[in-house]
């Protein structure tokens, strides 16, 4: 049996007709950039995240970084976050002039480690980027408290957590914005890069529509040094299909979850995804660690069976070279995750029968290794 990690073949095959006659319209209008399926996606999402605005950009990382600069943070500045992210969490902040400052993580949730954050926070400090890891969000009330006592900004990471609720709230409906990516592997995603900043405050909204688009929102306007970010009319269309869909794919991710859990929860070394209390996980990820037996090896195993993994990720981000100068820096529960956490195939389309295959070669693998 070949088990893909993702499989977006199949889902395609769902929207065909729709995401067809949606680009065969486009095309014959020849309205390319910043056409009518992006006002009413943009429309549609705000509503579906539960906030006023959202404004489509050119992928997840300008998401953050037009985000960053909305609510002016730049040079000087130092935005915490989380130690465990994938590098366009960091990238962003330096790329809006800020300076990134790492925090470890809670050892069940893998999520920032809450109880850390005020022991970063330096006069320099100007936001807290909180990281909805795997699919689900952070604990943003303690984060949200401390934001208030130290007047700083939140910009919710939620390019994995489509979806996801924190104490019946959306995520991306909770800080001062939030990021979303739509790369094509997302739980929304797109058939190429795009992303969307979300928020409840007009000034932040409208600060972003300049910063995507040359510094204004009308042609040859230029109140701001701009950037060229703005989402493909062809990827809001898609985007727009999917969104009608979204819900029952999570619900789906969901089911498949529970259902590896229930078969997982009977292999002695093999922890299981803990969900907080009060929380909805949307599973973009579903994450093990290999506590017993070696991580790799399994990887390894499950690849000559045809099943394929992911590790989510191999590296914290002060050990790749643009951060090295962070190194010295000690995130004990971070590092060794990295050396524990494996992904296993997760997306709408899986079957019981597919994911019975992957336990039973985990199994296997566990027992061999005594």
């Amino acid at each position: 049996m070949k088990i893909p990690f993702v499989d977006l073949k199949t889902q395609y095959h769902v929207l065909h007709d729709e995401v067809q006659q949606s680009w065969s319209e486009i095309l014959q209008n020849a309205a390319f950039i910043l056409g009518p399926p992006v006002g009413q996606f943009e429309k549609a999402f705000a509503s579906w995240c539960g906030v006023q605005y959202a404004i489509g950009v050119a992928n997840g990382t300008e998401a953050i970084t037009l985000a960053l600069k909305a609510l002016r943070v730049g040079p000087g500045d130092e935005v915490i976050t989380a130690v465990n992210s994938f590098i366009a969490t960091a990238e962003a902040i330096s790329h809006s002039g800020a300076h990134p400052v790492f925090v470890d993580v809670d050892p069940r949730t893998y999520t920032i480690d809450v109880a850390q954050i005020e022991t970063w926070i330096t006069p320099r400090t100007k936001a807290i980027i909180p990281v909805h890891l795997y699919g689900q969000p952070a604990d943003m009330t303690p984060i949200l408290e401390i934001a208030k006592k130290y007047g700083l900004y939140v910009i919710e990471d939620a390019a994995q957590a489509h979806g996801a609720e924190y104490r019946g709230s959306r995520a991306g409906s909770l800080g001062d914005a939030a990021s979303f990516s739509f790369y094509p592997s997302k739980n929304l995603g797109a058939y190429g890069d795009a992303g969307a900043v979300v928020t409840n405050d007009p000034e932040v909204a409208l600060a972003v529509r300049k910063f995507r688009d040359h510094g204004g929102v009308e042609k040859y306007q230029h109140d701001v040094i701009g950037h060229n970010s703005r989402i493909d009319t062809l990827q809001a269309a898609v985007l727009l299909a999917k969104l009608n869909h979204i819900d029952t794919w999570n619900r789906l991710r969901q089911e498949h979850a529970l259902h590896y859990n229930r078969l997982l929860a009977r292999i002695p070394g093999i922890i299981t995804p803990a969900v907080r209390a009060g929380t909805t996980h949307v599973y973009h990820l579903y994450v093990i660690r290999v506590e017993r037996g070696n991580r790799d090896a399994l990887q390894q195993a499950l690849h000559e069976c045809g099943v394929q993994t992911g590790i989510h990720y191999p590296k914290l981000i002060p050990f790749v070279p643009p951060y090295a100068h962070l190194r010295e820096l000690v995130f004990p529960v971070a590092q060794k995750l990295t050396k524990e956490v494996l992904s296993l195939p997760l997306y709408p389309e899986l079957t019981e029968s597919q994911i019975e295959y992957i336990v039973g070669h985990i199994d296997s693998y566990m027992k061999s290794y005594g």
